[in-house]
């Protein structure tokens, strides 16, 4: 998973998603069907881009109840119960809040899988983290898995997007 987490972070994503990636979703969401398991998310710098993606798999209704955009600090908060302190502590793009946000939005929706999206897509660098710095939490609850990637994307700020949402996939394939 490392080397293709290493490629998709320098591959480019001018033209949209590569055709290599675009079976990427429909897999994530056939081993969710296998294994029983639902997913959710808490989105930041992808503002539901990987809810929707989820979405427009055939069948994803069986893995997919819903999630949340949580594109402002407070709004976290507010819909998450994400505790300030740790924004404050750490800053919202950071590895903590990834995870919390992983954590807490599969416990809200009572989902097995939770994954939590904050970054920088960009144009402007946010709370000294430049453009293109992401990290996302994904979280098991059935085993009890949790894992935080930093990433360091290059390309536009739709570019930045859809790779956080493929390597979004790539971390729930890992943790299932």
């Amino acid at each position: 998973m490392v080397e293709f987490l290493k490629t998709i972070e320098t591959a480019d994503f001018e033209n949209g998603v590569p055709a290599q990636y675009s079976d990427f979703s429909k897999q994530t969401v056939d081993l969710l069907k296998q294994d029983e398991l639902k997913i959710t998310a808490a989105e930041s710098l992808t503002a539901g881009l990987f809810q929707a993606t989820v979405a427009s798999v055939p069948g994803a209704s069986n893995v997919f109840d819903g999630g949340f955009v949580t594109y402002a600090d407070d709004v976290k908060v507010q819909l998450l119960g994400m505790d300030p302190q740790l924004i404050t502590e750490f800053t919202v793009v950071s590895a903590p809040v990834a995870k919390s946000m992983a954590k807490l939005s599969a416990q809200k929706i009572r989902a097995d899988i939770g994954v939590g999206f904050t970054g920088v897509a960009g144009p402007d660098p946010l709370e000294g983290n430049p453009v293109g710095t992401v990290f996302i939490g994904a979280y098991n609850d059935k085993n009890n898995t949790e894992m935080v990637k930093e990433f360091h994307f290059t390309g536009s700020r739709q570019a930045i997007r859809e790779k956080s949402v493929l390597c979004g996939f790539a971390l729930v394939q890992e943790i299932i």
